[in-house]
């Protein structure tokens, strides 16, 4: 089930003064701001912020967070909470736009703040939302995506036999280059036989060998929020377990709008083989992971959860997961299935990317099937390099993932059938992507790298 809420991003420019300086520094919030509901100016929305907090010479956090009121009618104002680091330091940047009817234009664009350590002012001074320059981006920046309740992460199996249910997340701290990969399945055999829950955790150092351990078979307990068994849980805001000599607690704080793989329809309706989607485009992750050669403690660590339902793997795949900094997001499920008929056909594709708040293609089906006189995206799978290529619209994208075999750790899958593929997983891949867009020729609109940060599988039978 899902709602509609409301997202949209807002710049604001002007100084700061701190204590003892007669010179204010240069300060610019790039804020961008998600609320639950549809805005509605007469009512109290509250919203979640995250962004960039610049001050010249103390601060340049792109890792901001916080909070926004946005009463503007029924308290006549809008309130601002935002935390950021400088100097090592936690600091709150707090003020709010007093919204005055006699003067809609000024209140609502100026915004007295003050700044805090510790409870104390460290500062003051004021921000100004930038008209001429700023409006237009403004108004396009505002969107009113689905929301998707946390019942995203509920199990849907329904007590068929034949079916497969998977949590998974994946990760990457920031500070060490570490990947982390924590999978958890459900798995209702084809026979009729009690249904299992198993699962497990994978470690991916910079410099040194893939660690793993496996939890489970354990009987499955049907939970309503999410995955429990064995000792090992997911729900929307928090993962913990053991699985050998690994233990981990995590914080999830969901950062992105829901992201659907495959069509929104096909995961709500159970219609194809299996269907694919992420509840939150990313996440940070926050806590620690404890593992045979040490122990990981992560802080904001960017990643993403996935969950997957349908009756088996596939006959041939590949996936990636590559989170492009900024809100951006790029994902690509490439599968051959296993059904008569579908099992001949080459790699059907879907990728979407989330870029600059818009999702492309914006159709969940356009990269599977070509019409309009553009082809199908098309997917060349192997190790240890595979690759996507394909056009929608007036775009066009070339992805190219690397797993090392250094990197990549070789894992046997369970079907419900009893048969399983073998799947090669890497959550230190590296990706090279290239967007395009036609304007008589095609020409470059954005380009990323990633080296060793990329989470990317390929799996076969």
């Amino acid at each position: 089930m899902s709602t509609r809420g409301t997202a949209f991003a807002e710049t604001m420019l002007g100084t700061l003064l701190l204590p003892g300086k007669t010179e204010p520094r240069r300060v610019r919030l790039d804020l961008t701001v998600r609320a639950e509901q549809v805005l509605a100016p007469h009512r109290t929305t509250n919203a979640r912020v995250s962004g960039r907090v610049r001050i010249q010479g103390l601060a340049d956090d792109p890792d901001a967070t916080g909070e926004m009121e946005i009463s503007p009618i029924a308290r006549r104002r809008i309130l601002y909470r935002v935390r950021f680091t400088a100097a090592g330091r936690r600091h709150l940047l707090m003020g709010w736009k007093s919204v005055s009817l006699r003067r809609p234009l000024t209140s609502m664009t100026v915004l007295p703040y003050g700044v805090y350590v510790d409870g104390q002012q460290v500062g003051h001074g004021t921000l100004r939302f930038p008209l001429a320059s700023r409006l237009v981006p403004f108004l396009r920046s505002w969107r009113f995506p689905r929301q998707e309740s946390p019942s995203a992460y509920a199990a849907r199996w329904d007590g068929s036999p034949g079916r497969t249910e998977v949590w998974y997340t994946t990760l990457t701290d920031p500070v060490t280059g570490t990947g982390v990969w924590l999978h958890h399945e459900l798995t209702a055999p084809t026979g009729g036989s009690p249904a299992y829950a198993h699962g497990w955790v994978a470690v991916f150092p910079p410099d040194g060998p893939v660690e793993h351990a496996r939890f489970g078979p354990e009987p499955w307990s049907d939970p309503s929020q999410g995955f429990t068994a064995a000792g090992t849980e997911v729900r929307p805001d928090r993962l913990r377990g053991t699985a050998g000599e690994f233990r981990w607690d995590l914080e999830q704080d969901p950062l992105g709008q829901p992201l659907y793989t495959f069509p929104r329809w096909a995961w709500q309706r159970s219609v194809l083989p299996a269907a694919h989607m992420l509840p939150s485009s990313g996440s940070h992750f926050s806590g620690a992971v404890s593992h045979p050669g040490g122990r990981l403690s992560l802080h904001k660590a960017p990643g993403a959860t996935a969950r997957i339902y349908g009756h088996g793997n596939a006959r041939r795949w590949a996936w990636l997961h590559a989170d492009l900094g900024g809100g951006d997001v790029l994902e690509v499920v490439a599968a051959v299935a296993t059904r008569p008929g579908l099992n001949r056909l080459p790699p059907l594709v879907f990728l979407r990317l989330r870029h600059r708040d818009r999702t492309w293609p914006r159709l969940g089906l356009r990269s599977a099937v070509g019409w309009a006189g553009a082809g199908r995206f098309r997917a060349r799978i192997g190790l240890p390099v595979w690759s996507v290529t394909g056009r929608a619209g007036l775009r066009r994208i070339r992805v190219t993932v690397a797993q090392p075999e250094e990197r990549t750790l070789t894992l046997d899958y369970a079907d419900p059938d009893g048969s399983g593929p073998v799947c090669r997983n890497s959550e230190s891949a590296d990706a090279h992507i290239v967007l395009e867009r036609w304007w008589g020729r095609w020409r470059p609109e954005a380009r990323w790298t990633l080296e060793g940060t990329a989470h990317a599988e390929v799996g076969e039978r």
